[in-house]
């Protein structure tokens, strides 16, 4: 499971890097080992500073009233 969101954020990270470096540079994986990072840390971010309301919003959105 862990390593198919760790593949998700490197794919999501070569497809952003390829918008500013060629994949044959040689910097190419530098730059999407820090875009990977930033990735990362933004997951990290928005799981910590999740509102309590969208999770009840979320839990009870496939429930009958």
């Amino acid at each position: 499971m862990l390593s198919w969101v760790v593949r998700l954020i490197l794919i999501a990270a070569n497809f952003v890097a390829g918008f500013f470096v060629a994949e044959d540079a040689l910097n190419f994986e530098i730059i999407q080992g820090v875009i990977s990072l930033f990735l990362v840390a933004l997951l990290v971010f928005v799981l910590a500073f999740w509102p309590s309301s969208w999770t009840h919003f979320f839990n009870n959105l496939g429930k009958k009233a």
